[in-house]
C-alpha cells in the first residue's frame, strides 16, 4: 500500500540492519506473514515444506530463484496480451486511487492486484484461445510483465489528488474541462522519468546493494507460488475470493449512497443528541463517527496493527485533545452551521483561510493541525534517511564512481558483494534507450513548462534534479524498510522552489503555480521511479527480462496519461468542491490537496502564515517521533519495535479530518490479527486477496457514483437521509 502525503506505504517500520531483515524474512518463511512462499499440494491444498528450497538467507543474499524451482516457459515474456491485461488492471487501481486519494490522501499500488488477477485472466486465455488470439503457454515471467504494466498504469494518479486540485483552489488554472489538454501534457511530463531512472538504478540497488524490497519480494513469491506444482488450484481460490470481495465492495458503495444513514455513516453522538443528550453533538462536531468503508478496512488488514492503531491514536490526539483545546484557548476558530441550533453545531475542518487578510487565530483547527502533521511526517522521513546515511552515501559514491569510469572509458570497478547480472545481455536494456528517453523527457518537460505555464528553464531543471535525488532517497528507504517517504520529503522541493522564486521576485500567483508544478514533477517522477525499481526487483527474483519489464512499464504509463486526466475531469465535474475551497460541505476532504496548497501559500507569502503555538507543537512532536526512530535504530531491541508508535501514521492523522478512516483501519487490522490467530490457514490463503478486492472495489464504486451524480440519478436525488444529521 502506498499513500499520498507521503506515506508509501503506511507500514510498521522495520530496522534495515541485516539481523532485523533476516528476522523479518524468517517470520515470513514460517508461514505467519507470507504463506505464498510455500509450495502447495493441489489435492489437499496443503503446503509441503520439503519442496521449498528457497530460504530467508537466500533472500538476503539477493540471488534470484533457482532455475529448477521455476517452471519451464517457452513463450516470450513480453506479449500483447500481458501488456493489455496488466494495463487494464492497473487502470482499475488508478481509477480507484483517484477516488480514494481525493477522499483521504491514501493511494495503493497495482502490482499485487495485477499479479493475482492477471494470472487468472491469462491462465484462462492460455487454455481457451488459439495462439493467434491470445492463447498459448503462460508462465511466471509473463506474469511479471502483467504486474509491471499494472504498477505503471496505476501510479500516475498522485498529481490529481494533490498538486493539480491545489492549483484550481488557488485560482491558478481555469477549469479541468478547458484545461484538459494541459492536464494531459502535464501528466506526460512526469510519466516516464521513473521508467528511465529505474534502469541505471536497477544495477546498483538490486545487483550491487541487494536491497530487500519487502513488498516487491512478496509479490515475486506470490507469482512463483501461483505457477508452482499444485499452485494453480490454490491460485484460483485466491482469485475467486478477490473477485467476490471486489464485486461486493462495488455493490456496497453504489447502493449505500441511496441509504447512507443506514449502510454508510453511523453518527452515534448525533443520535444521542436527538435522544436528549444535548452536549453529545459537540463530539459529532469533531467528526467522531464511523463509516462502513471496505477500502480502509482492507487497508488496515494490509497495514497491520502498529500503523493502523498509531493512526487512530494520532487522530485521538489531534481531533480529541489538541483541537478542542485550540477552540477553548482561542488559538483557532470554528464556523457556525445552519440549520441546527447555532450554539451547538460547528465546523472545524475548513481550509478556506486567507493569510493576507485574516488574523492567524481566525484559521480553523484543521489549518492549525496541518503544520504539525506535515512536519512530523517530514522530520520522520528525514530521520529515516539520516539513519540510513552511511548506506545512502555508499550508494551515491558507488553510482558516481561507476559513472566516472564509464565516462573515462575505464573498466567499471567492482564493489564488494557485487554479483553478475543474471539477465542475459539480450534481455538487458541498452544504455541508449534510457539515456535517449531521459534526454527527450527533459526537453519535453522544459518546453511544456515554459510554453504552457511560463516556468523558467532553470526552475524546471531544478525540479528534475530534485526528482532524481528523491529517487535515490525513496529507493533506499523503500528497499530497506518498505516505507516510501517521498510525499513528506517532496515538501522539501516546495521549500527549495519557494526560496528560488522568492529570490527571483516572481509575482505571487506565478510563484505559487511554479511551486506546485515543480514540486509535483519532483514528487511524481521520483515516486514512479521507486515503483519501477520495485517492479524490477520482482522481475529479478523470477529471472524475468528487464527489457520486457521496461517496455511494459512504458506501455502502462502511456495508457495511464489520458485516463488519469479524464478521471480527474469526471470527479471534478461531479463534485465541484474538489477544486473550490469555498464550498464547505464536500464528500471529499482532499487532505493531500490541502497540504500542497498550504505549503505553496506559506513559502510564497511575505510572512510565514503559521501561528507560534502551531509551530512550537510541530517542532516538539516532530522531534519526539524522530527521537523514537533514532532509538529504534540504535537502542531499542527489535522485539519491541512493533510497540513503538509509527510517527508517519500519526502525522497523517493530523492532516486527515475524516476520523472514520483510522477507525476503519484499526478495525481492519484487529480483524486480520484475530483472523490470523484463530484461523491461521484461511488467513494465510485468503486475507490478502480479500483486502485487495475491498480496496479496489470501493474506488471503482466511487467512480460509478461520480458518473451517477453527473447523470442526475445519484443518492442525492433518489436516496433517503434517514439516520443522517440534517447537514
Amino acid at each position: 500500500m502506498r499513500t499520498e502525503i507521503q506515506q508509501e506505504p503506511i507500514t510498521a517500520q522495520r530496522s534495515p540492519d541485516a539481523a532485523s531483515e533476516e528476522k523479518y524474512l524468517d517470520e515470513k518463511a514460517d508461514s505467519k506473514a507470507e504463506p505464498q512462499a510455500l509450495a502447495y499440494e493441489q489435492a489437499e491444498g496443503q503446503w509441503d515444506e520439503s519442496k521449498e528450497r528457497f530460504t530467508a538467507q537466500d533472500l538476503i543474499d539477493g540471488n534470484p530463484f533457482p532455475e529448477d524451482t521455476l517452471p519451464e516457459e517457452t513463450g516470450p515474456a513480453l506479449t500483447v496480451r500481458a501488456v493489455l491485461v496488466g494495463t487494464a488492471l492497473g487502470l482499475v487501481i488508478g481509477a480507484s486511487n483517484v477516488y480514494l486519494g481525493l477522499k483521504t490522501g491514501i493511494t495503493f499500488g497495482g502490482g499485487l492486484f495485477g499479479g493475482i488477477l492477471g494470472f487468472a485472466v491469462l491462465k484462462f486465455m492460455s487454455r481457451t484461445f488459439p495462439a493467434a488470439f491470445g492463447g498459448g503457454s503462460f508462465g511466471p515471467r509473463e506474469n511479471v510483465t502483467v504486474q509491471s504494466a499494472a504498477t505503471a498504469s496505476s501510479g500516475l494518479a498522485s498529481m490529481f489528488v494533490a498538486a493539480v486540485p491545489a492549483m484550481y483552489r488557488l485560482g491558478l488554472l481555469t477549469t479541468p474541462r478547458q484545461d484538459f489538454g494541459r492536464l494531459v501534457t502535464f501528466s506526460l511530463v512526469s510519466a516516464f522519468y521513473g521508467c528511465f531512472f529505474a534502469i541505471p538504478l536497477r544495477k546498483f540497488y538490486i545487483l550491487k546493494q541487494k536491497l530487500i524490497f519487502p513488498s516487491p519480494t512478496a509479490t515475486a513469491i506470490v507469482i512463483r507460488s501461483l505457477h508452482s506444482t499444485g499452485g494453480a488450484a490454490i491460485a484460483m481460490k485466491k482469485v475467486w475470493v478477490l473477485v467476490y470481495s471486489f464485486v461486493a465492495s462495488i455493490a456496497w458503495v453504489v447502493v449505500n449512497q441511496y441509504v447512507p444513514g443506514i449502510l454508510l455513516d453511523q453518527h452515534v453522538f448525533y443520535w444521542f443528541y436527538t435522544w436528549g443528550w444535548r452536549t453529545a453533538l459537540a463530539v459529532d462536531n469533531w467528526n467522531w463517527y464511523t463509516e462502513i468503508t471496505p477500502a480502509y478496512t482492507g487497508a488496515g488488514m494490509l497495514a497491520g496493527m502498529n500503523a493502523s492503531w498509531s493512526m487512530l491514536g494520532g487522530a485521538f490526539l489531534a481531533w480529541g485533545i489538541i483541537g478542542p483545546s485550540l477552540i477553548a484557548t482561542g488559538q483557532a476558530t470554528g464556523r457556525q452551521l445552519e440549520p441546527m441550533d447555532p450554539q451547538s453545531r460547528w465546523s472545524y475542518t475548513s481550509m478556506n483561510y486567507k493569510p493576507l487578510t485574516q488574523d492567524i487565530h481566525e484559521a480553523s483547527p484543521r489549518y492549525w493541525l496541518l503544520w504539525p502533521g506535515v512536519f512530523i511526517m517530514l522530520l520522520c522521513s528525514v530521520t529515516e534517511v539520516a539513519c540510513n546515511a552511511p548506506t545512502i552515501y555508499r550508494g551515491f559514491r558507488g553510482a558516481f564512481l561507476s559513472a566516472k569510469d564509464m565516462v573515462q572509458r575505464k573498466p567499471v570497478r567492482e564493489f564488494p558483494g557485487e554479483i553478475p547480472d543474471p539477465a542475459p545481455k539480450e534481455q538487458q536494456v541498452q544504455w541508449y534507450y534510457w539515456v535517449g528517453g531521459l534526454v527527450l523527457s527533459v526537453i519535453f518537460t522544459v518546453v511544456v513548462c515554459a510554453v504552457q505555464f511560463d516556468m523558467s528553464v532553470g526552475l524546471t531543471i531544478l525540479a528534475i534534479l530534485l526528482a532524481f535525488i528523491f529517487s535515490f532517497i525513496g529507493i533506499q528507504c523503500s528497499g530497506t524498510t518498505d516505507t516510501n517517504p517521498l510525499t513528506a520529503v517532496a515538501k522539501v522541493s516546495q521549500l527549495i522552489l519557494g526560496g528560488v522564486t522568492k529570490a527571483e521576485g516572481r509575482p505571487i500567483n506565478q510563484a505559487r503555480l511554479e511551486n506546485l508544478i515543480g514540486g509535483s514533477i519532483a514528487s511524481s517522477a521520483a515516486a514512479h521511479a521507486v515503483d519501477m525499481v520495485g517492479d524490477l526487483k520482482t522481475g529479478h527474483w523470477v529471472r524475468a527480462s528487464p527489457r520486457s519489464q521496461f517496455w511494459a512499464q512504458l506501455a502502462g504509463s502511456v495508457f495511464a496519461i489520458p485516463f488519469s486526466a479524464g478521471l480527474f475531469v469526471l470527479f471534478s465535474s461531479a463534485y465541484p468542491c474538489i477544486n473550490d475551497a469555498s464550498i464547505e460541505e464536500c464528500p471529499f476532504s482532499v487532505p493531500s490537496v490541502a497540504a500542497w496548497q498550504a505549503v505553496a501559500v506559506a513559502v510564497t507569502a511575505p510572512k510565514l502564515p503559521v501561528s507560534l503555538s502551531s509551530g512550537l507543537t510541530a517542532i516538539f512532536l516532530g522531534g519526539f517521533f524522530s527521537l523514537l526512530i533514532v532509538a529504534r535504530y540504535f537502542w531499542i531491541p527489535t522485539k519491541y519495535h512493533n510497540y513503538l508508535p509509527n510517527g508517519n501514521a500519526v502525522g497523517l492523522s493530523f492532516v486527515l479530518p475524516q476520523i472514520y478512516v483510522p477507525i476503519a483501519m484499526a478495525f481492519g487490522a484487529t480483524l486480520a490479527h484475530f483472523w490470523n490467530k484463530k484461523y491461521t490457514r484461511s488467513s494465510e490463503l485468503y486475507m490478502y486477496s480479500v483486502a485487495a478486492g475491498m480496496v479496489a472495489g470501493e474506488g471503482i464504486g466511487g467512480v460509478i457514483n461520480a458518473a451517477l451524480t453527473i447523470g442526475g440519478v445519484d443518492g442525492g436525488v433518489y436516496g433517503t437521509t434517514v439516520g443522517l444529521p440534517p447537514w
